[in-house]
Formats: C-alpha cells, structure tokens, sequence
C-alpha cells in the first residue's frame, strides 16, 4: 500500500467518523427535545389536577352553596404562589 492510498483512507475513515459522530450528536439532541422540562412537567401535572377538579365540580351533583365553597376555595388555593 503506497502512502498516498493511505492517506486517502485516513482521510477517509476521519469524514466518516465526523459524520457519524455529528449524527449521534443531533439524535441525542433530538431526544432532550422531546422529553418535558421540569417546568413543563409540574406546569402539565397542575393543568390536569385543575381539569380534574373542573369535571368534579361540574358533574358533582352538590346544592348550589357547597358549588359556591368549592369555588372559593379554588380561587384561593390558585391566588397562592
């Protein structure tokens, strides 16, 4: 094998091992993409405990007073930090 063949192939085999290694790098990407923030997680898990707590009061079937309690007590646990 002369040196100029093997020059070719070290070439060769780095473009190879760049290109891989870009792609491995954007699927990893990809990946930390998909998955939700901690934020993002607590942010969904409040809105569904909200919608939870919406279809209670809705389909509940409480006297007009205990609806007007629950309500008051939503608006105040939400006026919280």
């Amino acid at each position: 094998m002369g040196p100029f063949t093997m020059t070719v192939l070290i070439v060769l085999i780095v473009a190879i091992a760049k290109v891989l290694s870009a792609r491995y790098k954007a699927l990893g990407r990809q990946e930390r993409a998909a998955l939700p923030a901690a934020g993002e997680r607590d942010e969904l898990r409040a809105l569904r405990e909200r919608v939870a707590v919406l279809e209670r009061v809705v389909t509940d079937t409480h006297q007009g007073s205990a609806l007007d309690r629950e309500i008051e007590r939503l608006r105040d646990e939400r006026t919280r930090p």
